[in-house]
């Protein structure tokens, strides 16, 4: 099943099920918002969550693109990427968790196929502030799928002020053979769906109190689904990442994790600059910085030549085409190629700086201060030219 299959069977099963589907909005959230970029499909719904009316009722379903920094270093491996999509469902006070859940697997199921035998269950097994999720349990023993409880695991979000609650995670096996263990202890059990039913609210000391009305929050992530429905290793192997995986290839040879982040990270900044965000020394703009000087470096360690300028003009095309951006590619592709030449300029500074006597030994932290006050040398690209 394409991608493209995947988000209309999705969004029509919940849209028979009463749910109406919301447009899905930039990576950018509201000017007050502390956080730099929407990191999850209820980020934007937050409002909502806590007991604002949504103008188009309790039920809801959309596809949110989404961006997680703190997976950078992560990315290569089989299911993480920089900038995704998260297809989500809310109840906004209506429904229960129970109900949810019994939804989804029927959507896994029948819509999509998937052999029930292959699924696993994680649900919340209690702490000292809060009991079992009884009704998650109930519901996967009702059905026949095996469910092992955890705590921490099981409790969204577990470190952040704001709604949270019991969870329950669905899991798909991807080995070969029969599933074997439990997904806590076998990571061959791949995490698909993420049921919440927000029932509290985080303060800033920690503590828990409860919501005014309780709410069911899920988010399944599409090109890690994809890539498993049509029995891909990665989810830089599903439909989305075709374009990519045709020409780059051909235009650098690279090893698999190099070609991985450099698909990756470059498509992002293409999402990135779509929404709006040009580079710069802090914030958004910082993070867009940091994406192509990752790229270039990957690039340049075997051949100092290559450009971000000889990116086919059809792989900017098809990632703005998807994302639904109206920015033309040729402003992409200028604002990458400006983005190099400062980077290579960087560069030559940065060496000659560093091959003064001052720094040829070991460098402390007030070495590392003065390079990035004095010099505009951050410690990660320090580090980068300290290696060659």
């Amino acid at each position: 099943m394409r991608t493209d299959q995947l988000i209309s069977t999705f969004v029509e099963y919940y849209e028979e099920r009463g749910h109406h589907r919301i447009t899905g909005s930039t990576l950018l959230p509201p000017d007050d918002d502390p956080v730099l970029f929407t990191t999850s499909g209820m980020h934007p719904l937050t409002p909502y969550l806590e007991g604002r009316p949504h103008p188009l009722g309790r039920r809801l379903v959309n596809v949110q693109r989404c961006l997680r920094t703190t997976d950078l270093d992560e990315v290569g491996d089989a299911t993480h990427l920089t900038v995704f999509e998260m297809l989500g469902t809310w109840s906004l006070g209506d429904y229960e968790g129970p109900l949810s859940l019994d939804w989804g697997y029927g959507l896994l199921t029948e819509g999509l196929g998937i052999d029930p035998g292959l699924l696993y269950a994680t649900a919340f097994a209690g702490d000292g502030r809060t009991g079992p999720d009884t009704a998650s349990v109930d519901l996967w023993q009702g059905l026949g799928v095996p469910v092992e409880l955890t705590v921490e695991d099981n409790w969204w979000p577990n470190d952040s002020v704001g709604p949270c609650g019991p969870d329950s995670e669905i899991f798909l096996w991807t080995g070969e053979g029969p599933p074997q263990s439990t997904p806590t202890r076998d990571d061959r059990w791949v995490e698909v769906w993420n049921h919440v039913t927000m029932t509290h609210r985080r303060l800033d000391d920690g503590s828990l109190v409860p919501l005014p009305q309780r709410n069911v929050d899920t988010g399944l992530g599409l090109e890690r689904l994809a890539s498993l429905l049509q029995g891909k290793s990665s989810v830089f192997a599903c439909d989305i990442f075709d374009p990519w995986r045709d020409l780059v290839p051909a235009l650098w040879p690279l090893d698999e994790p190099s070609l991985r982040l450099v698909c990756d990270h470059l498509r992002s900044a293409v999402v990135v600059l779509g929404d709006g965000v040009r580079p710069a020394n802090t914030g958004r703009g910082y993070v867009l910085r940091r994406l192509v000087r990752r790229v270039l470096t990957t690039l340049w360690r075997e051949d100092p030549s290559r450009s971000v300028g000889d990116l086919p003009r059809e792989l900017v095309e098809h990632t703005l085409d998807h994302f639904r951006q109206p920015m033309r590619q040729a402003d992409v592709l200028r604002t990458l190629l400006d983005e190099e030449h400062r980077f290579r300029h960087l560069l030559e500074r940065g060496r000659g700086v560093l091959a003064k006597p001052r720094f040829q030994g070991p460098l402390t932290e007030e070495d590392f201060h003065y390079l990035h006050d004095t010099h505009g040398l951050p410690r990660e690209l320090v580090k980068t030219l300290r290696e060659e």
